[in-house]
């Protein structure tokens, strides 16, 4: 019998194949922030995703806002899934978002890992998931849900992955408690193929507000 972890797994390297595809219109001026290199090593990330949960999982709701004060960024999020191809189905490309959750993962709180994706750039310029490479560790991150809750999440990862062997099952994989990853394109631009990489920030739960 086929362990659920390996079905979601390949779901998700379709995710982040799709990411690539259909998250990204044209480049805005300059291109998007890229993350800074971290001091420590490349294992340094897997080392804090096993760390001890700081706060303990909520029960299933779906998200409805998400605000990163750092940024200046507050968007509206949106449900969105598979499609029939076995891509994601992208939110809208407006500037201002909504970016989208995907439903195939957990609820922000949940556990698990939950994942939400924006649109880096659109038709206008700059869409919503813009500025994210430009995040720092320790910023936080606020997930309004419907249940009146509001789950809040610290940064420990900004990242850059190419789209070519993207670690989905290292950037997907649950921890010991809830997490979240917000994704978005980033590395070098090509006209008609677009971006080569993904922007991944991997955060945990670290309180719940009312």
């Amino acid at each position: 019998m086929e362990h659920p972890l390996a079905r979601r797994g390949a779901g998700f390297c379709l995710l982040s194949v799709a990411l690539l595809g259909v998250f990204l219109l044209r480049p805005g001026p300059g291109g998007p922030p890229a993350p800074q290199p971290r001091a420590a090593g490349p294992g340094a990330a897997a080392a804090e995703a096993v760390r001890a949960p700081v706060a303990g999982p909520l029960p299933r709701s779906a998200p409805r806002r998400l605000t990163v004060p750092a940024l200046g960024l507050d968007t509206a999020l949106t449900p969105v899934g598979l499609g029939a191809d076995g891509l994601i189905t992208p939110p809208p490309p407006a500037a201002a978002g909504p970016a989208g959750w995907y439903t195939g993962a957990a609820a922000p709180g949940e556990r698990g890992t939950a994942v939400v994706v924006g649109h880096v750039d659109g038709p206008a310029g700059p869409a919503v998931f813009y500025p994210l490479g430009a995040l720092e560790r320790n910023s936080r991150i606020e997930v309004a849900r419907a249940d009146g809750s509001t789950a809040v999440f610290s940064v420990y990862d900004v990242a850059v992955h190419p789209r070519r062997g993207f670690p989905a099952e290292r950037v997907y994989r649950d921890g010991p408690g809830p997490e979240l990853r917000l994704i978005t394109c980033g590395g070098r631009y090509a006209p008609g193929a677009g971006y080569d990489s993904n922007v991944v920030v991997s955060a945990r739960l670290v309180a719940t507000e009312r």
